[in-house]
């Protein structure tokens, strides 16, 4: 399969934002890899033995479910741990598996931001393919500048799946994507910003990015655990107007 491009991200913190629930918390992170480039149509194609039209794009169109999946035949493939394990569509992440992994809400944004603090890490004209560009797909990875951990596209182009479920209370299973795409205007294509899909949903400007590190811990690992899903997902607090939690 064509290599996987990783860059090692050193151990740090992360501040993440829950918009509906007002809340600021502080995610402290060991070190991790995580990939260059989003997964490209290549890189997919070769893992499921088919051709690629547009083989430097972004692969789009890729579920949740079916992102997992790719992260344990890429780990299959060059003989590492897989990271996930299934019942039915019943995910675990094993977080001490070296394989490959989708990163968590709080690794996306702290390799995204790369040190900055701001919305962007650079002027979106420079960074970022976005709504401004005028075009009707995803342009090949690389094209625009990197950020300071020579990251490329974590704004713009494709949005990216993440780890962690956005809101459970509100969306039951729905999980993050972040990093905005080529369609979005530019209040979207922001490193804080947060949207998420059922784990069954594609998009055509939804994509992935590969991310690695195993870490000493069950169910808990790098800003995310299990017993933080559950919290989130019960709803005895005061509801925002209009809004009925799902049952």
């Amino acid at each position: 399969m064509t290599d996987i491009e990783l860059a090692r991200i050193g151990g740090g913190s992360v501040v993440l934002h829950d918009a509906r629930r007002k809340m600021r918390r502080t995610v402290t992170l060991e070190p991790f890899e995580i990939g260059v480039f989003a997964v490209t149509e290549e890189q997919l194609a070769e893992l499921l033995g088919e051709p690629a039209s547009h083989p430097r794009r972004p692969a789009v169109d890729v579920s949740w479910l079916r992102a997992v999946r790719m992260c344990n035949a890429a780990s299959e493939w060059e003989g590492l741990d897989p990271a996930y394990m299934f019942d039915g569509e019943e995910v675990r992440w094993q977080v001490d598996a070296d394989g490959y992994r989708l990163p968590t809400e709080a690794e996306w944004e702290f390799a995204c931001r790369a040190g900055s603090s701001a919305a962007h890490y650079g002027p979106l004209v420079d960074v970022a393919w976005t709504a401004a560009d005028g075009h009707r797909h995803p342009q090949d990875v690389g094209g625009k500048h990197p950020n300071l951990h020579g990251l490329f596209d974590t704004l713009g182009n494709v949005w990216e799946w993440c780890w962690d479920l956005l809101d459970p209370a509100r969306y039951r299973d729905y999980r993050v994507f972040r990093g905005g795409g080529f369609a979005d205007d530019a209040w979207s294509v922001r490193a804080g910003t947060r949207r998420g899909g059922a784990p069954r949903m594609h998009h055509d400007d939804v994509g992935l990015r590969l991310a690695r590190g195993g870490f000493d811990a069950v169910d808990a690992a790098q800003g995310w655990s299990t017993a933080a899903d559950r919290e989130r997902a019960l709803s005895d607090g005061p509801l925002p107007p209009g809004w009925t939690p799902l049952r």
